[in-house]
């Protein structure tokens, strides 16, 4: 049989680039907007560990998204060489992509409980994966394009326009699906890997149905290799998950973890050795059992000193406040406003014989709602006594907590001759934010006299006692006030006089447009 008769040569190099089929650019705009929905799940993956870990303020939320912006930049100019390879490079790059990202989490979760920090690492990460996200459109265009004769400038700008429609279209789907799917449903380690399978089920099906024809036996032999090792990498993170998240926060609490969960605002954990239970919220203690009487007395009861019979709880969605409130015999309502009705369910549950099932009290009554806005839409009758009891304002969202318009509003809801009592972080620590805290509430109208006790897990811990008006309220007990374990008048008298180390500053409010308080913190915690 001769030469001429015989089939075509099968070599194992990619066949002549043909122009794709009405189907296969389907398929891969498709892959475009699942592609481009994952590239946006990796930086809300790095920005919701950044706030988790770290307390990620606008600064580093402006690094991150700076970065990541840059690097892909970087990424659609280091991919230009290899366009003549655009189906390998294509797979090469999805492979890596979702290795990287849907490790991220899991990495920067392990390297945080171990080392106490992750920067490097979230560094690192921005810059990977702002890479390898930025290398995708050059490929994909490429390979639109390829083996499209004749092709003018509206043909590439049709093109263009169809690129960048399905790629805005799935960092929509992208957007929503972290907060609103895989965050609160998988959590982040797991959220970060279901994205990585993903982003692998879009290559491959890119590279079995459009790219296959495009690269050689060899190339399609080590795309398919690569896949199925990233996808065998990712199912065994799915199956590990939960052990890798429960030993890394074992490591970040000295007492064994006896309950965890994340909610939709923050990290709930409660640690417990022998009589010492505790709670912390992202990290940061709120309360031991052994001291919290401390400071929960001195942050309740001389707002109780002229005999309240309306009271106002801001936060404090343990119920170790209003325990103490409902111990003050002429109190007969309590409005307990929390965010987090994770933090409630825990109160009713695991902190009831704690807090003597405080919030299920027929005179308190449970309000789940953002403070500032209950404050804003408040239109009932005012209080006789308002509590804060907010966490430390190391964010720039609990920043808005601790600002003048806040204490406005809560100025409004006070009744004639009611007291504010504000717990206002730690006088050794974080002076700044804890006298930038008194003069922002003096600033909203109300004089402020500030105290501070000694808590054993806290330490030096500050507090303000506040009223409308001119006049400096002086702490002190009311004379229907029950038995105290921790504070008397004599006590609070002494929590009036500061040390010269940290005496009175008059310092510049915190407002909603300044939120110098979230600096203050964050200054003091590094000093």
């Amino acid at each position: 049989m001769s030469g001429a008769m015989r089939g075509p040569v099968r070599t194992g190099l990619p066949r002549p680039a043909v122009a794709l089929g009405r189907r296969s650019r389907a398929v891969l705009l498709a892959a475009v907007a699942a592609c481009a929905a994952c590239g946006l799940i990796y930086e809300l993956v790095l920005l919701t560990l950044s706030a988790s870990l770290v307390g990620g303020g606008i600064t580093q939320t402006s690094l991150i998204v700076a970065g990541y912006v840059a690097a892909l930049g970087v990424g659609a100019l280091l991919v230009k060489p290899l366009l003549g390879q655009s189906a390998s490079v294509f797979v090469a790059v999805e492979v890596l992509l979702a290795t990287a990202g849907g490790l991220s989490a899991a990495t920067l979760y392990v390297t945080f409980s171990f080392y106490g920090t992750s920067d490097a690492v979230l560094v690192a990460a921005t810059a990977i994966l702002g890479i390898l996200v930025g290398a995708e459109v050059p490929l994909l265009m490429t390979l639109l394009q390829s083996g499209r004769v004749g092709v003018d400038a509206r043909g590439t700008g049709r093109v263009l326009a169809n690129l960048n429609a399905a790629d805005y279209a799935g960092a929509l789907l992208g957007g929503l699906a972290w907060p609103f799917v895989l965050l609160p449903l998988a959590g982040q380690v797991r959220g970060a890997a279901l994205t990585g399978v993903v982003n692998l089920v879009a290559a491959a099906v890119v590279a079995g149905l459009v790219l296959r024809t495009r690269m050689g036996r060899a190339a399609f032999g080590a795309a398919c290799a690569g896949l199925c090792a990233a996808a065998v990498l990712l199912a065994a993170l799915l199956v590990a998950a939960e052990d890798i998240q429960v030993t890394a926060r074992q490591r970040l609490y000295a007492d064994p973890v006896v309950a965890a969960m994340r909610s939709d605002y923050q990290q709930i954990v409660l640690t417990e050795r022998g009589d010492d239970l505790r709670l912390y919220l992202d990290g940061d203690l709120q309360f031991s059992s052994l001291d919290e009487h401390r400071y929960t007395e001195a942050l309740v009861h001389p707002a109780l000193a002229r005999d309240p019979q309306r009271v106002l709880v801001l936060g404090g969605g343990d119920g170790l406040a209003a325990r103490d409130v409902l111990r003050h015999p002429s109190v007969t309502e309590i409005i307990q406003v929390e965010l987090d009705s994770a933090v409630i369910e825990l109160a009713n549950t695991r902190l009831a014989g704690l807090n003597d099932a405080a919030l299920r009290d027929p005179r308190v009554e449970v309000v789940v709602a953002d403070a500032f806005r209950w404050l804003r839409e408040h239109t009932g009758p005012g209080f006789d006594a308002v509590i804060v009891d907010l966490p430390d304002p190391d964010t720039p969202s609990l920043g808005r907590l601790y600002s003048t318009e806040f204490y406005g509003l809560v100025r409004g809801v006070l009744n004639s001759g009611g007291l504010v009592a504000v717990q206002a972080g730690s006088l050794y620590s974080t002076p700044a934010a804890y006298w930038r805290t008194v003069s922002t509430i003096g600033s909203a109208g109300l004089a402020a006299t500030p105290y501070h006790v000694h808590v054993p897990s806290f330490g030096d811990w500050g507090f303000a006692l506040a009223q409308a008006g001119p006049q400096l309220p002086e702490p002190a007990l009311s004379g229907r006030a029950p038995e105290l374990e921790f504070l008397d008048d004599a006590v609070l008298r002494a929590a009036t006089v500061f040390p010269r180390d940290r005496e009175p500053q008059l310092l510049p409010p915190s407002t909603l447009d300044h939120p110098r308080v979230v600096t203050d913190l964050r200054q003091g915690y590094v000093g």
